[in-house]
């Protein structure tokens, strides 16, 4: 399903897209394109853009790609997905220790759907940070592991 989602597969075009992408929540999932979460949660999404065109424009981004982007962001699980809206990283309280990003595969379609629209409305407010709309038994449970520590 990722080759319906657009992929970006440089930095410069990474660097772009969030530099660009105005008025609309920018949702970019890193992971690999044949890992199995990875694949569940494209074809979620790629159900998805037809219907939150107007509210989201949705990315892929291969974690072995852009290995910049990767650090950057501390993706050490996949899939996962970050938010932006106007150039703006947009944190998520999502009941777990890191609120800059969404580690796993959504269960639903309405659940990334709520999210997307919570973001939007919010970030329309001027909000950085979001509570997330799921319910708790929705969101994948980690612990995080410190390295080199």
């Amino acid at each position: 399903m990722s080759f319906i989602i657009p992929q970006l597969l440089t930095k410069q075009e990474v660097d772009e897209v969030i530099r660009k992408t105005e008025d609309v929540v920018l949702v970019l999932r890193f992971g690999r394109e044949k890992d199995v979460t990875c694949m569940q949660l494209d074809h979620i999404l790629s159900k998805l853009i037809p219907e939150l065109k107007k509210m989201a424009a949705i990315y892929t981004v291969d974690v072995d790609s852009i290995p910049v982007y990767t650090r950057y962001f501390d993706i050490t699980l996949i899939p996962s997905t970050i938010f932006f809206f106007n150039a703006q990283h947009i944190k998520v309280d999502w009941g777990t220790p890191d609120h800059t990003k969404f580690i796993g595969s959504f269960k639903t379609k309405q659940d990334f759907i709520d999210v997307v629209e919570m973001i939007f409305r919010g970030a329309m407010k001027g909000k950085v940070m979001i509570k997330s709309p799921l319910d708790q038994e929705n969101i994948p449970k980690y612990d995080l592991v410190y390295k080199d520590i």
